[in-house]
């Protein structure tokens, strides 16, 4: 029986900027087609996960090559800057990584722990489009508990600010008298609503003004929070009334250019968005000052160091994790056979019983069939500890089936 095995490609903060990532960045549309893509190839457990700051997807074939190659064909990514920027790990590295990345240990801002809901979104998408075998199943699960235990039993997050904050701390340190300025957030989705919320809770500003492409969207996040909701169509002329402009919205080229620009005041730009949703040609306007996601988060993270006190902690729950995954894994390689063996001598005591009982009508049933109960029990629970123990696993296994007759199926 082959083992199970994970494999990881991707792109993120660690080596490629936003211009890079928002190349490969997929949205939901495009993560379904390469999972069907897949699914096509024979990769039939897949899951694609795209942030802001990575793009990943795991999977349980070895032909990385065919999934890099696939990445490339839904995104605008090339080959060449896969090489360039990209990551591939196999195995018990691919493992750790995984946990790396679910528990906020990997996050561009360490700590931030939206990435195991991101995750988790992901791992459900999949799972809809039934590219989740038991041993995905297990492993995310296995990973979320990980990010539970950190988040409960470690203060790595203590601080921590997420990629929506980290817009509106820049916001409250770099901005005076914010609560007079004039606020214009154009996207609600997740990282819109978010900063939107962290907005009215930090800076106590009452002129905040939303607008989405979906006005409905804008207006129900609006009811909640008391704010402006504006029409897409009004986008130019509330730009041009705006102290400040945060994009967050998910397009796959600019939704803010020159057309949209008509300023004659000071205009902060914060742009969210991957890819990028803002003309970078905008920074030659000497009214306009213009942040990518990597500037906010590189700037805003004042208490990593202390943070980073607790990764030994965290690591050292990873491994506790991970040790408890692995020997799911080991029991879970020869269960089949366990189980196999089980039916078998189960067969022959409920024949030998029926013998007995033909021969004579004095049998005492319950107590032969308490007895050979327990000598099954104890004949199986010995024959898994063997094999949990083993040196030599497949030829061991081999050599139990062969004692035993079993069918070959298992194998």
């Amino acid at each position: 029986m082959n083992s199970p095995s994970i494999n990881v490609i991707g792109i993120s903060y660690k080596n490629a900027n936003t211009n890079v990532r928002g190349k490969f960045s997929l949205d939901k549309s495009q993560s379904k087609t390469l999972i069907l893509e897949a699914k096509k190839i024979k990769i039939n457990s897949i899951i694609v996960n795209s942030t802001c700051n990575r793009v990943e997807i795991y999977f349980n074939s070895s032909n990385t090559v065919k999934v890099i190659e696939l990445l490339c064909q839904v995104s605008r990514g090339t080959i060449k800057e896969f090489h360039d920027y990209g990551y591939v790990y196999s195995g018990s590295l691919a493992v750790n990584h995984l946990f790396r990345v679910g528990t906020g240990l990997d996050s561009q801002i360490l700590g931030d722990f939206e990435i195991i809901a991101q995750l988790n979104q992901s791992f459900k998408r999949a799972k809809d489009l039934k590219t989740i075998d038991p041993y995905f199943e297990r492993l995310f699960n296995m990973v979320k508990h990980a990010s539970k235990r950190i988040k409960n039993e470690t203060n790595i997050s203590s601080g921590a600010t997420s990629v929506s904050f980290a817009a509106v701390r820049y916001i409250l340190d770099n901005i005076t008298e914010v609560k007079s300025k004039k606020i214009l957030l154009f996207g609600t989705g997740k990282i819109g609503r978010n900063t939107c919320e962290n907005l009215v809770k930090h800076t106590s500003n009452k002129q905040i003004t939303l607008i989405n492409r979906t006005e409905n969207k804008a207006k129900i996040i609006a009811g909640k929070f008391k704010l402006i909701v504006k029409n897409i169509s009004e986008l130019n002329s509330e730009i041009s009334q705006s102290d400040v402009l945060i994009v967050a919205t998910s397009s796959n080229k600019p939704t803010v250019t020159n057309k949209n620009i008509s300023v004659s005041k000071p205009l902060l730009i914060l742009d969210l968005s991957v890819p990028k949703n803002v003309n970078e040609n905008l920074v030659t306007n000497s009214n306009i000052k213009l942040l990518d996601l990597d500037y906010l988060s590189n700037v805003t993270d004042l208490n990593k160091e202390n943070r980073k006190k607790f990764i030994p902690d965290a690591e050292k729950i990873i491994q506790e994790v991970t040790e408890d995954f692995e020997l799911w894994l080991e029991t879970r390689k020869f269960a089949p056979t366990v189980n196999e063996l089980k039916t078998k001598l189960k067969k022959l005591q409920s024949d030998k019983i029926n013998t007995l009982k033909k021969k004579s009508s004095n049998v005492d049933e319950d107590n032969l069939q308490q007895v050979s109960e327990h000598l099954i029990q104890k004949i199986t629970n010995q024959v898994a500890n063997y094999l949990k123990e083993s040196k030599e696993f497949d030829k061991e296994l081999k050599s139990i089936r062969n004692i035993f007759q079993l069918d070959s199926n298992g194998q």
